[in-house]
């Protein structure tokens, strides 16, 4: 029930416009007297409860400003100031959806209110809900047609809606209104190399660091952009000026790091990619969000010994059920599974279903130790919280098929939901042996990289860097296209269902969210995996060594083949492959991105050249 607001006086007026002007000037300490003065005089004046409520929030008493917000409310209840206000002291503690309702009360009071729809806004990205807003956004920008600031905002949202023309074309607008933006230009940079374009990118780069932008950003995206062009010694020595420049960002050392590990034999004389992460953690022993990443590095990478040890210390300053997650994750590398199970435990008790990573984590562990009942909960839960997890599903599918389950045929349908289509040559080209001998001689100079990345299913080979799809280069360009029309044309044939998981997304066509190109050597393979950042997934093949070329797809050697329905071999289970399928020169393999999939090994001379990618549906 709202009470009659009180009005202020012309001299509590006065000193209520004083203290303000003390909060513009960031003097919080000294407009906190004058708001409990005014507090005191006139405690049903809202602006008086408003002035207190800002003052607790700068001086970090958010308790005590959320209370002056309610009683501020309570005399005003429409007063969309105060409203946006409150909902950045509830965005700055990480209540978003609380925050997203005062902004929207804003803006449904005072609908001219700039402010409050650029707050909602990004309380709306917070909280991943694109298109509210974008619409948001597109208020604020018809509100204020000039600003610079609503195209950034437009280009952040339809990035994260995976629009990336979009975004491109809303940070051109941006820089072409205040070219002095270098936000901006990093943020252009970015999604022009996200759209395959690095060499487009660094000019961008170039630019922001003229208008005078010198965050860390801006360095490791360079190193990116340098990786991507295959410029591999600009691209380390950007990385070491970051980690040099900015040493508690930690993506600057994730990024040395990993390109020490995956060309380090061809740009650094074989330098060991954690010495120089080692010593930073080292030196910055406070720094909990470099910590998880070293440990997050070398678990990757399998040192789960000492990754233990770090765990451990981490711990012991405070412990986190995602700490304690971790370092079962390490004993389970190092097969101490009794141990891992106990860790795993007591971080579902306190994490409940909240957390798919940790569910997908335990679900693991307990397909592992035999207790496939409880896997199937676990992954379960997981998909509840987010129907969308490919993790939580290709551990669901396990946990069915080793309780003989016929929901694993129905998820899986490895006949129907899995497709070898042919690749038709683009026009350009005579016959599709022409084809491939071109799109090879474009590939085979991107595989700079004397060993596989580290966190990625290659073993015995090399990966392209970036996005392969996108760049401007004629020959991918024209693949491509000839991609995606045997993808289109292959989903045309899928049924309908809108009760599973794979098939209830469909749609007519795709939008590629990774691509890349991926060489095998004799011996090589990919371990059984997923992709969960995709909704299909594909590789194209592009050339294939003479023994796996030469196969009989009745006979028994599956040397180089695709499988699919197999988990991975860490998990214990010995289950054969639920299908195998012979690869095709200009053949692309479809098939949901939850299955388990992976490759045989093969010997021989010649290498295995692939493209793959991931798609999500785009109506």
């Amino acid at each position: 029930m709202s009470h009659a607001p009180q009005a202020l006086t012309a001299e509590q007026a006065s000193r209520l416009e004083q203290a303000f002007r003390l909060l513009q000037q960031g003097r919080h300490a000294d407009a906190l007297p004058i708001a409990l003065g005014l507090a005191g005089e006139a405690p049903k004046a809202p602006d008086a409860q408003h002035l207190m409520a800002l003052c607790h929030s700068a001086t970090g008493n958010a308790a005590e400003a959320e209370q002056a917000y309610r009683a501020a409310l309570e005399l005003a209840p429409r007063n969309h100031h105060v409203l946006g206000n409150y909902g950045n002291l509830l965005k700055a503690l990480g209540r978003h959806e609380e925050a997203l309702a005062r902004y929207r009360s804003a803006v449904e009071a005072a609908p001219d209110f700039v402010q409050g729809w650029t707050n909602y806004g990004r309380a709306a990205l917070e909280v991943g809900d694109t298109a509210l807003a974008l619409t948001a956004f597109d208020r604020a920008l018809a509100l204020q047609p000039g600003s610079a600031v609503a195209w950034q905002l437009i280009g952040s949202a339809r990035r994260a809606a995976g629009d990336l023309d979009g975004a491109e074309a809303a940070y051109r607008k941006a820089v072409g209104l205040q070219p002095s933006a270098g936000r901006a230009w990093v943020n252009l940079g970015v999604i022009l190399r996200l759209l395959a374009r690095p060499a487009e990118s660094i000019p961008c780069y170039e630019q922001a660091s003229r208008a005078g932008f010198k965050g860390p950003e801006l360095t490791e995206a360079r190193a990116g952009a340098l990786v991507d062009i295959g410029e591999l010694g600009d691209a380390l020595e950007q990385a070491r000026e970051l980690t040099r420049s900015f040493p508690e960002y930690v993506p600057g050392h994730v990024t040395l790091a990993n390109l020490l590990w995956e060309y380090g034999g061809t740009i650094a004389s074989g330098e060991d990619p954690f010495a120089a992460f080692r010593a930073t953690a080292r030196a910055q022993p406070g720094n909990d969000a470099l910590q998880g990443a070293f440990v997050r590095f070398l678990l990757e990478a399998q040192r789960a010994d000492e990754a233990i040890d770090r765990l451990r210390s981490m711990r012991s300053r405070g412990d986190h059920p995602i700490l304690a997650t971790m370092e079962a994750n390490a004993l389970e590398i190092l097969g101490r599974s009794v141990e891992a199970g106990v860790l795993y435990e007591r971080a579902h008790r306190e994490l409940g279903t909240s957390n798919p990573s940790f569910l997908n984590a335990y679900a693991r562990h307990l397909l592992k130790a035999g207790r496939w009942d409880e896997a199937a909960a676990r992954s379960t839960e997981a998909t509840q919280t987010n129907p969308d997890n490919q993790e939580a599903w290709a551990y669901l599918s396990t946990a069915w098929r080793l309780l003989d389950d016929p929901r694993e045929h129905w998820l899986c349908d490895y006949e129907r939901l899995i497709g070898l289509v042919e690749v038709e040559p683009p026009v350009d080209y005579a016959d599709r042996d022409a084809f491939l001998a071109a799109l090879n001689a474009t590939l085979e100079p991107m595989h700079k990289a004397l060993r596989e990345p580290v966190h990625q299913s290659l073993r015995g080979g090399s990966q392209t860097p970036g996005r392969l799809f996108g760049r401007p280069d004629p020959v991918i360009e024209l693949t491509r296209r000839a991609i995606t029309a045997a993808v289109e044309r292959h989903i045309a044939t899928l049924p309908d269902d809108p009760e599973h998981p794979f098939l209830r997304r469909k749609a007519r066509s795709i939008r590629y969210t990774g691509s890349w190109s991926v060489k095998l050597w004799s011996s090589g393979r990919h371990v059984n995996h997923i992709h969960p950042e995709g909704w299909m997934s594909s590789a194209c093949y592009v050339s294939l060594p003479p023994s796996v070329r030469g196969q009989s797809e009745a006979g028994e050697d599956v040397s180089g083949c695709i499988q699919f329905g197999q988990a991975p071999v860490e998990l214990g289970l010995d289950l054969p492959p639920r299908r195998v399928i012979h690869p095709r020169l200009a053949h692309i393999a479809l098939f949901p991105s939850y299955m388990w999939h992976g490759t045989v090994p093969f010997v021989d001379e010649a290498p295995r050249v692939t493209i793959a990618f991931d798609m999500l549906p785009v109506p």
